[in-house]
């Protein structure tokens, strides 16, 4: 439970053998599952976890080159057929490595920071 120390608002599900994406786990979202007595803080992570859907869905890449402006796009849902998203997985230039997440909230606290 060290995501709610942090300001983790989702976290990536890795398999622990090969590395490949499975999912992730919304941190909102599995507080309100340990409140309801949905699950356990000793459930296993993928009772928790939402599952990324493989079969049929095209994922936009984002990668530590991906432009800002590419990267807003994507989370307003631009760059993906209109559906705006919360978060942003970012991986290698292969899509072999989870290198981080990044958040709406987060790409505004850079601009905000960010000298003119």
């Amino acid at each position: 439970m060290s995501a709610y120390e942090r300001d983790y608002s989702h976290l990536t599900v890795v398999s622990e053998d090969t590395r490949a994406l499975l999912g992730y786990l919304n941190i909102p979202r599995l507080k309100q599952m340990l409140k309801n007595g949905t699950v356990r803080e000793t459930d296993h992570v993928e009772k928790a976890m939402q599952k990324f859907q493989r079969s049929g869905k095209v994922y936009k890449v984002i990668t530590m080159d991906t432009p800002l402006e590419e990267l807003e796009a994507f989370f307003n849902g631009d760059s993906n057929g209109g559906s705006p998203q919360d978060f942003a997985v970012v991986t290698d230039d292969r899509r072999r490595f989870v290198l981080g997440v990044a958040t709406k909230a987060d790409l505004e606290e850079f601009v905000k920071r960010r000298p003119s």
